[in-house]
């Protein structure tokens, strides 16, 4: 009878489910982690107590003062050129089409440009803007209203030249194919304040996913229930979660109480913390069918805000995913992502120049961005919600002119970069850090990306140096599983 058992035990038993329930114990320490509220292997646990099984997304107190509770994350894909919308650079100007020095190209690759390029001034003028007196480009007018509540970080860097490995180390801190989103390491760590919406959402506008793919909202090696959800404005916001034609609410509620004990019983006898997932989800997506329409009906608000960002209820745009972003954090979700492609100045064509596509792609983000802010501090959100806004890497002070064209364009150029975050515990109407005059090289204060991840998990209330999980034998962090990262304490109001 016992070697019956044994053998039934080998047949059903996955490579996935040996590696995970072997000697090593992955899976018991995932499933303890899931059990108990602690990410496994974090010398201090992000919530103190317990929580049930079919709970993973329960919300949590963090284990340090938070001052952040929520993230809104603006990802502008394909990595806008900060010399024409926030890195003024006169001298650069005064340059403008003269050859780039020699010391600039020693010992530099760079994607597309070949020979000796010529340097590339902003044709787009700039001014102050606010008490803060911060340099703004003439593309971003609304932007500049709202100055005042913005951190700009203008030495940004990173040791990624192409879109997909700076993508993946932007947002899950490697720029390898299968570590876990920043997204999903936030709602693992925190879990999230509505269990009817999922605890992490992705927004999508551009025409295009980025080009790190749905990579970039992967839960990687963490528990897949936190992974992000991808919803739209328009057609079915969730695909999948609906019910097949003919079933009605009840039929679809019986057949979850019996799929729930099918799953149960699997649990209990082997152990594979995958099987929570399986039960979260399914009864997450039963919930769903009733929250989510409510929250994606943008007809719900007054003209008077679409006037503010611009949207459209229907549409499928970035204003109306800014607008969505924020009833969706009024209502509990935690993370929050928009992707907006079409960033990628090259300058080969009028579909992607600084004359021509650029101030198009101002156009769509800029006014629905501002509303946002304002939005989130008129409503008392914006004190405790984190924006973040950034590309996955700069672009370089000289033109690209790929294959002789007269477009004008920017190559990728991972030396520096300019981002900009607001509310959530950063200080207002700050300019941190400096390039040189050219715009080529960081001059002060250098932010890599693991120091901003860094930064956000402590605004979050969690320790970005002991909230880890363990796989292939390592205690796996966003901010990596060695080397150093740093708060950048000087951005903290």
């Amino acid at each position: 009878m016992l070697d019956n058992i044994r053998a039934r035990r080998a047949q059903v038993m996955t490579r996935r489910h040996f590696l995970k329930t072997s000697q090593v114990g992955l899976g018991g320490l995932a499933l303890a982690g899931l059990l108990d509220g602690r990410p496994a292997g974090a010398a201090e646990p992000p919530t103190p107590g317990s929580r049930a099984a079919d709970r993973p997304l329960a919300a949590r107190q963090p284990p340090r003062p938070a001052r952040a509770r929520r993230v809104i994350y603006l990802s502008l894909s394909g990595a806008p050129p900060q010399l024409e919308l926030y890195d003024y650079k006169p001298k650069l100007v005064e340059l403008n089409m003269q050859p780039c020095p020699d010391e600039l190209l020693k010992n530099q690759r760079f994607a597309f440009i070949k020979g000796h390029p010529k340097l590339l001034g902003t044709p787009y003028k700039f001014r102050q803007h606010g008490q803060s007196g911060a340099w703004l480009s003439e593309l971003l007018p609304n932007l500049g209203e709202v100055a005042d509540d913005i951190t700009f970080i203008k030495s940004m860097h990173t040791d990624q030249f192409n879109h997909a490995p700076a993508d993946l180390f932007l947002y899950t801190g490697s720029a390898q194919f299968g570590a876990a989103s920043i997204g999903s390491w936030v709602t693992y760590g925190l879990g999230s304040e509505n269990q009817d919406l999922p605890g992490f959402v992705v927004l999508i506008t551009g025409g295009a996913d980025p080009t790190g793919g749905k990579s970039l909202w992967s839960t990687g090696f963490l528990p897949s229930v936190y992974q992000g959800v991808q919803c739209r404005t328009t057609g079915e916001p969730i695909l999948y979660v609906s019910d097949p034609k003919g079933v009605s609410r009840d039929d679809r509620r019986r057949s979850l109480d019996a799929l729930r004990r099918l799953n149960e019983y699997e649990l209990q006898e082997f152990g594979d913390p995958e099987t929570l997932t399986r039960i979260s989800q399914y009864e997450l997506a039963f919930r769903m069918q009733m929250a989510v329409p409510e929250v994606v009906d943008l007809a719900q608000e007054t003209r008077a805000t679409h006037e503010m960002y611009g949207s459209t209820p229907g549409a499928a745009s970035f204003a109306n995913n800014c607008l969505l972003a924020r009833r969706l954090i009024e209502r509990g979700v935690r993370y929050v992502q928009l992707f907006d492609w079409g960033w990628d100045i090259h300058g080969t064509g009028p579909g992607d120049d600084i004359l021509t596509q650029l101030p198009k792609k101002c156009k769509d983000v800029d006014r629905p961005i501002a509303a946002l802010l304002k939005d989130l501090k008129q409503r008392g959100l914006l004190e405790d919600t984190l924006v973040v806004c950034s590309g996955e890497f700069g672009r370089t002070p000289m033109n690209e002119e790929r294959g002789g064209s007269k477009f004008l364009g920017r190559d990728h150029h991972p030396h520096c970069f300019t981002m900009w975050l607001a509310g959530g515990g950063i200080k207002p109407g700050l300019t941190y850090g400096a390039t040189d005059e050219l715009g080529y090289y960081i001059a002060q204060d250098k932010v890599g990306v693991h120091d901003l991840q860094a930064t956000l998990l402590h605004l979050l209330g969690i320790d970005p140096f002991q909230f880890a999980y363990p796989y292939q034998g390592l205690n796996q962090r966003l901010i990596g599983p060695e080397g150093n990262a740093r708060i950048v304490q000087e951005m903290l109001a």
